[in-house]
């Protein structure tokens, strides 16, 4: 391909709202271009990576025994009324009324439609299990999309789902498509971890993120240095610690007057203690309830970890009208002493001794309160998000070291969540109707695109990977105006995608300096540089972007070096 025929737009200004080195090479390298907030045109280069990236996608997920289908993006009211997520997948979902007045939205993922369409086909347990996928645009109406692709309103998505006649079939099909993950990503030439997450509205009782790790990412993921086990920040667990009794010998609480001292900051310099000393009395909502939830004042609630541990579907912070019933006080004075609702308190708490806590009194605290003395939990549990450095209680041996990451995939046992409310039955062989047990499994496409870049770039651009690079060679000839430059540049390309190799080869009349900005800017792994003074000696030059070695290399040889090295790239994520 020659780059004078090819649309490759590059820009030399970054655009104004591109915070993420993806989001800017992207534009800049003329990947693709913003239509509207959170959706983007794929120009050529850009489609070249994607087709790439659903390419491996297909291989691995046929080779698992998935099969491809295609499903409407546009769906209807009455599925999502069957499932019960019609008034709780919130605002995100984008609905609109047709002409006939009737009700639909765009599909931000497609669990009630492919429910709806297996559950008029299978009849028989012969029929299962049945696994099938689709790679398509989806649309989710982000109040404030941002970092390009990270976290667009419309997106690529490969999203999959599986039908099994019983939860141990299910769970084989899960652990298939958990490993068919894995080699897709090691294919694209990504850095991952696979994480043990939170369903989140998708549901279901159990789920694993695969997390690109990267400093830009938005996740924050924890990672054992001892037994490797690798989680969510959110769901992280944190070791049980046994109820231990109130201290004895401990002076009364007393009533203190703080004015002004709302924050844990300002209630510590106040009463000149440690954040650690005082105990944060957050009141939550909890599906319609108020629940107040106790940690230490240097630390913060899970709201994943406490909906689980409730067991609730919905966990948010209360507002100010129902914090000021619930505990007679403005927001920043709650505290535990005297409160009529439910108290969940964090397992850190059990045995702390005497704390500072709201006295559930506009502008006053209580000092030298103590659990078990003066206020009972209703119960306790492991509510609070952990920290670098806790100790892990899966080997109780090793801590956890924080790692930030970017979430490019995701695989749920759903069970019979859609299933049974969506009476997607089958026969068994006994002749009895049962619920199909089921599995979904997603991956970004496009987050792969920019997931890629985030952890392969430099500061003049991308280092795309071989298997997912929209070329892996480009040739650069330094004097288009001698013709034994540009018939060897033209040879050598010959010469290269005769050897099955992708080749761009810039045939313009340029300076080198500007070829040579655009060949760091869009990326491509390997660069052949063809000039009149080493081709007088039958040389050119060879740089592998990521790193920018260099090498001078016979242009004999070349053509089959270069084969060689991205062959060595493709067989390394293959057989990882």
């Amino acid at each position: 391909m020659r780059f004078s025929r090819y649309h490759i737009p590059t820009l030399k200004e970054a655009p104004r709202d591109a915070e993420l080195a993806s989001h800017v090479f992207l534009v800049r390298g003329g990947y693709m271009r913003m239509m509207a907030a959170g959706i983007y045109d794929f120009l050529p280069l850009g489609q070249r990576v994607l087709r790439k990236v659903s390419e491996i996608i297909r291989q691995e997920l046929d080779r698992a025994g998935a099969l491809e289908v295609l499903l409407p993006a546009v769906q209807p009211s009455d599925l999502w009324v069957e499932s019960g997520r019609w008034e709780k997948y919130g605002p995100e979902l984008l609905r609109f009324r047709d002409r006939h007045d009737r009700e639909f939205c765009l599909g931000p993922t497609h669990e009630e439609v492919i429910t709806d369409l297996v559950r008029r086909d299978v009849r028989s347990y012969r029929d299962l299990p049945l696994n099938l996928y689709q790679i398509q645009f989806k649309f989710r109406d982000e109040i404030k999309p941002r970092g390009g692709l990270m976290r667009g309103r419309e997106f690529i998505m490969k999203d999959g789902y599986s039908f099994d006649k019983n939860a141990d079939s299910a769970k084989e099909t899960y652990w298939a498509m958990y490993h068919a993950y894995e080699r897709i990503f090691r294919r694209c030439g990504l850095q991952f971890a696979a994480v043990e997450a939170d369903t989140g509205n998708i549901g279901g009782t159990m789920s694993h993120e695969f997390q690109v790790m990267a400093d830009t990412g938005e996740d924050y993921v924890f990672q054992c240095s001892s037994c490797g086990f690798t989680v969510n920040q959110e769901l992280a667990p944190l070791p049980e610690v046994p109820l231990a009794p109130a201290p004895a010998g401990l002076p009364a609480f007393s009533k203190v007057s703080t004015p002004g001292a709302h924050t844990v900051e300002q209630v510590a310099e106040f009463f000149k203690i440690a954040g650690s000393d005082l105990i944060k009395t957050l009141i939550y909502n909890v599906d319609g309830q108020a629940v107040a939830a106790l940690v230490r004042g240097d630390q913060e609630v899970s709201e994943v970890k406490l909906r689980r541990a409730l067991g609730a579907s919905t966990v948010e912070l209360a507002d100010e009208a129902t914090i000021l019933k619930v505990t007679g006080a403005p927001v920043g004075f709650a505290g535990p002493v005297g409160l009529t609702i439910p108290i969940i308190a964090d397992f850190g708490l059990t045995g702390s001794g005497a704390m500072v806590v709201g006295a559930n009194a506009d502008q006053h605290h209580l000092r030298d309160t103590v659990l078990g003395r003066d206020y009972q939990p209703s119960r306790f549990a492991d509510i609070r998000e952990p920290v670098d450095q806790d100790p892990c209680p899966r080997c109780g041996k090793g801590l956890y070291r924080l790692f930030r990451g970017i979430e490019v995939g995701h695989v749920f046992f759903l069970g019979t969540k859609y299933s049974a409310p969506m009476n997607c039955n089958f026969l068994d062989e006994d002749g009895k109707e049962q619920h199909c047990v089921m599995g979904c499994y997603g991956i970004g496409v496009t987050r792969i695109m920019a997931s890629a870049i985030e952890q392969r770039h430099d500061a003049k651009g991308i280092c795309w990977p071989e298997a997912i690079a929209p070329f892996q060679v480009t040739i650069l000839p330094m004097q288009m105006n001698e013709p034994r430059v540009v018939e060897a540049a033209e040879k050598l390309t010959a010469d290269l995608e005769a050897l099955g190799l992708e080749v761009l080869l810039d045939d313009r009349d340029l300076r080198p300096g500007v070829k040579f900005a655009d060949a760091d800017l869009v990326g491509i792994p390997w660069r052949i540089i063809i000039g009149t003074k080493r081709l007088d000696a039958g040389e050119v030059e060879l740089v592998r972007r990521q790193g920018a070695e260099a090498s001078v290399v016979s242009l004999a040889e070349v053509a089959a070096l270069v084969k060689a090295n991205v062959q060595a790239a493709l067989d390394a994520g293959r057989s990882a």
